[in-house]
């Protein structure tokens, strides 16, 4: 079993604070509003869950996707600062405030596979460190189990199966399920359709449970512009002040565009090789079947709103 403890070092990772709630498709419009208006908004619950319209728990969670999918950050003052990303989406001028843009779904996605500081851990190892073609959720959880003692956390199995069952729950459909009405709403992100149920086998306790897999093929709607800018982010991220970075990182590791989006490796050469053509992204592509590269001349930066615009995705 692959081991991410010692693959890329004791990182920090977040296994609760959603309440084990999944995000709602409202609740992140929603939230942009409130912060907008009252900046410490989720700092006082009562009036949190008066404005929102939600429970306690709900806040908390809701507070928790806000940070995780890059929509604001809590700052020093016991406040919510938004980010670029979230003015670009959801502000008055935003390019989709309703969430009806495949490229706004994915981009959350990509913070919450990529960005998210600290890391969720079930999107950073399902999505980067899962060594097979499939899983069930007993396996999954078994792993979760081994991964957490060795990353020297004591987490319960009900800390874990619930983190496990949010991450589910954030991808695939609860609709025709026998849970409550309220908990069979969808959240926004199982528009992308990127896990589903692949068929069914027994666990080792002779049960019958699913399978779930990836669905890595070509996807018409990551466009290039934000391919790109996933590249430029995650390089500026993990390789600040390196020139080049390795093909097989953004291919394979952990966080990187590859494995967040689950692209087969000759989409992902064709795109950088695509990319690399239009000066306005500011890389060269340099294939090589053994070790290709991506170089650039300075320092980059990744910018959301050219993905809506079709502009370039980079300011010097």
């Amino acid at each position: 079993m692959f081991d991410i403890s010692t693959a890329e070092g004791r990182l920090n990772y977040r296994f609760s604070g959603h309440e084990t709630f999944a995000c709602r498709y409202a609740w992140l419009p929603k939230a942009y509003r409130a912060i907008a208006a009252d900046a410490s908004i989720f700092y006082d619950e009562d009036a949190a869950m008066v404005e929102l319209g939600i429970g306690k728990n709900m806040v908390r969670a809701l507070r928790f996707w806000v940070d995780a999918m890059g929509i604001a950050h809590p700052t020093s003052e016991r406040k919510h600062e938004i980010t670029d990303l979230g003015h670009t989406v959801f502000g008055s001028d935003g390019c989709d405030p309703y969430l009806e843009d495949a490229r706004t779904l994915w981009l959350l996605h990509w913070n919450l596979s990529s960005v998210a500081t600290p890391a969720l851990f079930a999107w950073h190892y399902l999505l980067g460190a899962w060594p097979y073609a499939e899983f069930s959720r007993s396996e999954a959880l078994a792993a979760f189990s081994r991964q957490s003692q060795r990353l020297g956390h004591s987490h319960s199995e009900i800390t874990l199966s619930q983190h496990l069952d949010v991450f589910l729950h954030t991808y695939l459909s609860a609709r025709g399920s026998r849970s409550g009405i309220e908990d069979s709403l969808d959240g926004p992100l199982v528009e992308l359709r990127l896990l589903q149920q692949t068929g069914e086998r027994r666990s080792e306790g002779g049960r019958w449970e699913a399978v779930y897999a990836f669905r890595k093929e070509p996807k018409d709607n990551i466009s290039d512009e934000l391919f790109a800018y996933a590249v430029l982010d995650y390089w500026e991220r993990t390789a600040p002040g390196e020139r080049t970075i390795p093909i097989r990182q953004i291919l394979s590791a952990a966080g990187a565009p590859g494995q967040s989006f689950k692209l087969p490796e000759d989409d992902i050469r064709a795109r950088l090789e695509r990319l690399s053509l239009d000066p306005r992204y500011g890389f060269t592509y340099r294939p090589s079947a053994i070790q290709g590269l991506l170089s650039r001349e300075g320092p980059i930066r990744a910018d959301a709103r050219a993905i809506y615009m079709n502009e370039a995705t980079i300011n010097a």
